[in-house]
């Protein structure tokens, strides 16, 4: 049996081409290091002779380095990469491991250690975004590697947010210069148990070191309580997924109840959530802002280019991921880093 054709090395192609097997490894690591047509002419002729590039695995043994970042998303990937937000923040980072030559690989935190792909030992580093539904794989990631936490806090790590309670808080005021008779919450996975639905007084909330939509909350409460509203005052419901098949059936058990006991103002976690609010409400015929307000978080394009236009906090999603990617490759001094968010006003709170 004739044995297989041996693999083309970077050395043999360096050699087919006439240039320094440093001119090779810099056409595929490090393009800002040639001239354009030298990086083309090398490209070209490597994808003719079938030639894939330089072995990941064999660099990172040589150099101690793969140039491969490995994002950990909380969710699924399918979940997030349809999710606004985690889209615009995945967009960031990948803009800088762009500009230094540096892969992208992302990772589910739903995954189980066991299943996480072997190529994730070999990161340069780790970036952690959203609500783990376990440590367990993090607490496995190599200890040596940096890592950095995204609207998220592992200790002694940095880690990148917004000011969500300010920004929580400073909606809410606004919402509050039309004084509501029946405002209410709607919050995003803040139970320590699923639900999908109305908070009683049984279910224990996640604290704001867990996650970021109790910090919005805790500034929506906030603002609530200097206009005379308690916590007691206040009905609260949950949703467990920031998705609008979710969102719906809770929804519309608030939009369902009877005229004396459905809210005046919703003050949503999420614009998914708002905007999910605002559909059902017009298919019901009501009236927004007349007969109900509502707002939202994040700024998401889609509250913006809808009528009524969301009001809503806006946060730079891709600049978080951008400030995230520069600590992990250096570029910046790895710290906690807290930015700030912009008040969006539009039609549904005027």
């Amino acid at each position: 049996m004739a044995s297989p054709p041996r693999r083309m090395t970077l050395k043999d192609l360096a050699q087919h081409l006439g240039v320094s097997t440093a001119s090779v490894s810099n056409a595929f690591n490090r393009p800002d290091q040639l001239s354009p047509k030298l990086r083309e002419h090398i490209l070209s002729e490597a994808q003719r002779l079938g030639y894939q590039g330089p072995d990941a695995k064999a660099r990172s043994l040589r150099t101690g380095r793969s140039r491969i970042v490995a994002v950990i998303l909380a969710e699924s990937l399918t979940y997030s990469l349809n999710d606004a937000v985690a889209s615009e923040l995945l967009s960031g980072i990948a803009e800088v491991l762009d500009a230094q030559g540096h892969t992208l690989l992302l990772l589910s935190g739903r995954q189980t250690p066991a299943g996480v792909p072997g190529s994730a030992s070999i990161a340069d580093g780790f970036i952690v975004y959203g609500l783990m539904p376990s440590l367990r794989l993090i607490a496995d990631l190599p200890p040596q590697r940096p890592l950095v936490a995204v609207d998220f806090d592992i200790e002694e790590h940095a880690s990148v947010h917004v000011d969500n309670e300010p920004a929580a808080y400073a909606i809410a005021r606004h919402a509050m210069g039309t004084r509501p008779r029946r405002p209410a919450v709607i919050t995003l996975r803040l139970t320590e148990q699923p639900c999908n639905g109305r908070i009683s007084p049984e279910h224990t909330l996640l604290p704001a070191r867990r996650t970021i939509t109790r910090a919005r909350l805790d500034g929506y409460l906030r603002a609530l309580a200097e206009h005379g509203f308690t916590r007691e005052d206040v009905p609260m419901w949950n949703i467990e997924e920031n998705t609008f098949d979710v969102c719906a059936p809770v929804i519309a058990e608030i939009l369902d109840l009877p005229d004396e006991e459905r809210p005046d103002l919703l003050l949503c976690l999420s614009d998914r959530i708002a905007l999910t609010a605002l559909t059902l409400a017009e298919a019901r015929g009501l009236r927004v802002p007349e007969d109900l307000r509502l707002t939202g978080f994040d700024g998401i394009a889609e509250g913006q280019y809808r009528a009524p236009r969301l009001t809503t906090v806006r946060q730079d999603s891709v600049e978080k991921g951008r400030v995230a990617a520069r600590m992990i490759l250096g570029l910046a001094p790895p710290s906690s880093c807290l930015l700030n968010t912009e008040l969006l006003i539009g039609e549904t709170c005027p």
